[in-house]
């Protein structure tokens, strides 16, 4: 009970903080000022005023009012968490008027002012925020922080080291990728680039951090002009004797991590580009007025997505080794699920992590572990914790999902294991799922293709029963950088645009999943890479496939095998082909009995 009072306590806190500057409606977003995925706790704000643990929501909050707006992987789960409190789950579908923006233009009165710190909202959902209230002629203000008034021991910004990628991992130097960037800048008459996203940065510089949770990055802020004059905006104490030396080699301007909206105001320039969906509008608004803005993605977003053959060479070292440790993992699970010990979802993640932690190179998962057992499977995003978890016993089904980060690369995989006893129902469920992996791994597509026209190919063995899931098929993946990279997403719920073809070189997952809220969830999950498949200029142009890069069997103990078809089982057997022959002579003892037992074919 301490921590539901506690959350209505801080709403009640916040309204208190609206009435003394006049404020209808108090927005807060999960962002950072890099608008980063994963948050360092100190923009954890809307986690801290909700109790929601989720990755993604937006809390709004009115004088009598407040709500929690998630899309499907959290409707159940921020159901659960919010219980009790004064906040509403909002549920945010593809319909418009499910968004909070139409919400608060029905509750709220023209000259009433909506408020959001500006730091952490992006330049294009202020666009489409601030369009959609002036037609109710009401405002947006974005200068007001009405959280760190409450927050008493607001953690500080994080201020770990920062360091070099180790030799050789990297295709291109920092020169050649400020070069490629400020090419990029000349080829289209571009004075200079400003860049917020830290994944860009830390690909730019090829240097990591530890800042974020799960990510190896670093808080910074970039700027790159067209004559390669370059400036990077860092606290003094991340960077190391080490580096430097590295930034005064390049000539890399460095400056206050706080500075930079007086360096923006001050840029004697014509033209700057900077990315609307990965750039603040306090960074916005701090650019001189007669400076014109040019809106358009990161070039370096599209750049980092098309890895070089020998940074995939690295990537398929990094899965071997993933593999290993799986397969150990796999093998110990196994056992003690035999001889009937006691285990739990927070087992799972503890010993997913001890067996990872033995390979060379590991630096930590890539994202919080997700092993939901029966209904907590059904949880797309599902976390169990201290307080709310499962003990793994009786019949059902294991869904784990996880991820290493490696020095040499970046690994994402799920996998669903049969406990006890399995129904015929779970079985064809598993087996849909399997068909729709298949499905979209065997795809062959032409060079180019925006990523969301794949998704029916995943989708369809599943359509044809009616069913379907209410999450990506796929996301791109980077290397030994975050485990969800743009611009490509294998999804129709995404818009389809000239940036999210796909191109050689990218590296994305194949996650099909079906779930049944309150039984259990299944989602087979495999990292791919786009190849080269045939075709040239003079014919029907150039066509991709995708080669697969995770080295860990498919559990065929839930496969209904009459439902594959001949090619279906062809895929898996040859798929469970490569992953003996890539990790049999690593592995000896129960991993490896585990492995060939687990690799025959069907």
């Amino acid at each position: 009970m301490t921590q539901v009072r506690s959350t209505n306590e801080k709403i009640k806190q916040l309204r208190e903080q609206m009435t003394s500057h006049h404020i209808a409606a108090y927005i807060v977003p999960s962002a950072d000022p890099h608008l980063s995925e994963y948050l360092p706790e100190h923009w954890q704000a809307r986690e801290w005023l909700s109790g929601f643990t989720g990755s993604a929501g937006t809390l709004v909050v009115t004088e009598e009012e407040a709500g929690l707006w998630v899309d499907a992987r959290y409707w159940i789960q921020a159901e659960k968490e919010l219980q009790g409190t004064d906040i509403a789950v909002k549920k945010l579908t593809s319909e418009p008027e499910s968004n909070y923006i139409s919400w608060l233009t029905h509750k709220l009165n023209s000259n009433d002012i909506v408020s959001i710190d500006g730091r952490a909202l992006s330049l294009s959902q202020f666009n489409s925020l601030s369009t959609a209230l002036r037609e109710y002629d009401i405002a947006l203000h974005t200068i007001k922080d009405l959280i760190t008034p409450i927050w008493s021991d607001r953690p500080p910004l994080p201020n770990a080291p920062i360091y070099a990628m180790e030799d050789g991992l990297n295709a291109l130097s920092r020169k050649d990728k400020i070069t490629k960037v400020s090419g990029y800048l000349n080829e289209h008459g571009i004075d200079g680039h400003f860049i917020s996203s830290l994944d860009d940065i830390a690909w730019i510089l090829n240097f990591r951090g530890q800042d974020v949770d799960y990510n190896p990055v670093f808080l910074a802020h970039l700027y790159i002009a067209n004559d390669k004059t370059t400036t990077i905006f860092i606290d003094d104490e991340k960077i190391t004797a080490e580096v430097r030396e590295l930034l005064d080699q390049e000539r890399i301007e460095i400056r206050p991590y706080e500075d930079t909206g007086r360096f923006l105001a001050q840029l004697e320039i014509s033209r700057i580009l900077i990315d609307p969906a990965r750039v603040t509008i306090y960074h916005g608004h701090a650019i001189a007025d007669n400076v014109e803005i040019v809106e358009e993605i990161n070039p370096s977003t599209l750049f980092k997505a098309r890895k070089e053959p020998s940074e995939i060479d690295h990537i398929r070292n990094a899965m071997k080794k993933d593999g290993i440790a799986l397969s150990h993992f796999f093998a110990w699970l196994e056992k003690a699920l035999a001889n009937h010990e006691a285990i739990s979802e927070l087992t799972i993640d503890e010993k997913i992590t001890q067996f990872r932690a033995q390979q060379d190179g590991f630096n930590g998962p890539s994202f919080p572990t997700i092993a939901g057992f029966n209904a907590n499977g059904a949880l797309p995003h599902y976390r169990a914790t201290e307080n709310d978890y499962a003990d793994i016993q009786g019949n059902g089904l294991l869904l784990i999902d996880s991820g290493g980060q490696y020095n040499d690369g970046t690994t994402d995989i799920t996998r669903v294991v049969p406990v006890g006893d399995v129904t015929e129902e779970q079985k064809f469920d598993y087996t849909l799922v399997l068909k729709s992996h298949i499905a979209l791994a065997e795809a062959a597509f032409p060079e180019g293709i925006a990523a969301p026209l794949l998704d029916p190919i995943a989708r369809q063995p599943l359509w044809q029963h009616q069913l379907d899931y209410r999450h990506g098929t796929g996301h791109g993946v980077g290397f030994a950088l975050n485990v969800h990279e743009g611009p490509q997403s294998i999804t129709h719920y995404a818009p389809i645009s000239a940036n999210v073809g796909m191109y050689e070189g990218m590296v994305t997952s194949n996650e099909p999943g079906l779930y049944r809220e309150e039984e259990w969830g299944i989602r087979i999950e495999n990292l791919v890479v786009n190849v080269y498949a045939g075709g040239d200029e003079y014919s029907y142009g150039k066509f991709l496939k995708f080669e697969n890069l995770t080295l860990c069997p498919i559990d065929t103990r839930c496969i209904l095998v009459d439902l594959l078809d001949a090619s279906e089982r062809k895929w898996l057997n040859a798929y469970h082909a490569q992953v003996r022959t890539a990790l049999e002579d690593e592995l000896e003892g129960d991993a490896k009995a585990w492995l060939i037992q687990r690799t025959e074919a069907i």
